[in-house]
């Protein structure tokens, strides 16, 4: 069970990815609540609109540069592609870190650079996405997405703790410079990789309508488009928790740096098992993508209502389980099943919706929070992201062939498969 759930490791060069990824997701998670930490409690007095204004800007550009960063992975080198994006996001973290220690940090500063650092995920993250098919052979790259994920949930248990202290100890702007230099990291596993075993897909040629042609695949696929619409409004209202923990701790509980940190840190304990299940499927599935969704709205609103810092903190174990096994599975669905030459374009789309939302949900979730509370900003997201899932379960029933009845299939989707794991469905 063990190399099943590792098979992707088998691979040198995606070891090397591996290592290289899991030092700079560290750093991320690190900057990422320090950032919030920077600008709720040290440049404004708790203003949870600020907050949302910064992480908006973050993500503001994959929704403008999306689909031309997604073609710029699909036209050139994506290893290359990815050397000159890291660096130039290493070197956003180092400015901040530097402006904080001087003392000179104000807050258009965190806005210009949170938005300078969203300029380099736009164009990095379609073409990390679609590197990791070349890193290894097709028929691992489903366990590979789940190890990516894992990875990636391995750093969030250690950053926002190892944040938290650095904040504690030393101040925010330490966080930021570490995360610079973390960078480094995939820096030198890019660099050290044999090229000779990249199974690198044939770069797409410059011609006119090539943006046009990746939106005109996506929309002649109806299943892409139900994935797409579901990843939306959760990734909209639903995931905006490294900006609604930060008030929920700070406003809700009265808690300080240190345990905020610890907030991230146990939400990834569920989201790291979610990755680590996902590993051992052969291959994605409907009814993860939409369990997973409906998983994800229930367990935020019980978190929402929780009375407790402890039994808050409890609950985004769950709330940690059921994100990553949906967005797990929209992203494998995606990368399993879209043709090399259009990859980078479609996963570059699929992330503008799942991400570039937050520059209206993050600011409005916000408002929520100043007007209504916190915890009604929480349930807000939560409710839209529960009905969303619900209603693609009822379009995904007219979808299937044999049109299975609706109840049976939301037993399907909640309950244990009887079926063997690479059955259909």
């Amino acid at each position: 069970m063990a190399n099943k759930m590792f098979r992707a490791l088998e691979v040198p060069n995606y070891r090397l990815w591996v290592i290289g990824a899991l030092v700079s997701n560290i750093g991320t998670w690190m900057q990422r609540v320090a950032q919030d930490w920077l600008v709720l409690t040290e440049l404004t007095d708790h203003d949870g609109i600020a907050t949302g204004i910064t992480t908006g800007l973050q993500f503001l550009p994959i929704l403008i540069l999306g689909p031309y960063a997604g073609l710029i992975a699909d036209r050139y080198d994506k290893r290359k592609v990815l050397l000159v994006t890291q660096t130039f996001m290493g070197l956003c973290a180092l400015v901040l870190g530097t402006l904080v220690i001087s003392g000179t940090v104000q807050l258009w500063h965190v806005y210009v650079l949170a938005a300078l650092l969203g300029v380099g995920s736009a164009f990095d993250a379609p073409a990390r996405q679609a590197f990791v098919s070349e890193i290894v052979p097709g028929t691992h790259l489903t366990n590979a997405v789940a190890l990516n994920s894992a990875n990636f949930n391995l750093a969030r248990l250690a950053g926002p703790g190892i944040a938290g202290a650095v904040i504690a100890l030393v101040g925010t702007g330490p966080a930021f410079l570490l995360n610079g230099l973390s960078f480094l990291a995939v820096l030198f596993s890019l660099s050290s990789m044999k090229i000779s075993e990249l199974s690198r897909s044939t770069p797409v040629r410059r011609a006119k309508g090539q943006v046009r042609e990746g939106f005109r695949y996506v929309k002649n696929r109806k299943d892409l488009l139900l994935i797409f619409a579901m990843a939306f409004v959760i990734g909209t209202f639903g995931l905006n928790f490294q900006m609604t923990n930060a008030m929920m701790a700070a406003e809700v509980y009265g808690v300080g740096a240190a345990e905020y940190g610890i907030l991230g840190s146990i939400m990834a304990i569920g989201t790291f098992a979610g990755a680590l299940f996902a590993a051992r499927r052969s291959r994605p599935r409907w009814r993860f993508v939409i369990g997973g969704g409906i998983a994800f709205g229930a367990t935020a609103l019980l978190s929402a209502v929780m009375p407790h810092y402890l039994l808050f903190a409890a609950s985004l174990v769950l709330v940690g389980v059921s994100s990553l096994t949906f967005l797990n599975s929209c992203n494998t669905m995606v990368q399993t099943s879209v043709p090399p030459k259009y990859r980078a374009r479609v996963l570059a789309l699929y992330l503008m919706v799942v991400q570039g939302g937050t520059p209206l949900g993050a600011p409005l979730v916000g408002w929520i929070a100043e007007l209504l509370g916190v915890r009604a900003a929480v349930a807000f997201g939560a409710i839209l992201s529960l009905l969303v899932s619900v209603l693609a379960l009822i379009i995904w029933q007219r979808f299937r062939a044999d049109a299975v009845p609706l109840r049976t299939q939301f037993k399907e989707l909640i309950l244990p498969h009887p079926r063997r794991e690479g059955a259909g469905d």
